[in-house]
């Protein structure tokens, strides 16, 4: 393996790492699940999956987002 393929390996790694940790790859993981639970199923849009998401959350005192 070539230095220069050493490096694109650690930034993909640390990419996959990154997208984990700040939840960015909660669609690309929902969209898997839904294909594999029912093939035919319309996954939701991105943008309403991270409504409903944000919404869950927020309804959620537990998980920190509000106070009261």
């Amino acid at each position: 393996m070539t230095s220069a393929a050493k490096v694109r390996h650690a930034v993909g790694r640390i990419r996959w790492y990154v997208r984990e940790l700040t939840g960015e790859s909660a669609y690309d993981h929902y969209v898997a699940h839904t294909r594999a639970c029912d093939p035919t199923a319309q996954p939701m849009t991105r943008r309403a999956f991270e409504r409903e998401r944000m919404d869950a959350r927020e309804a959620d005192p537990r998980e920190g987002f509000r106070c009261c």
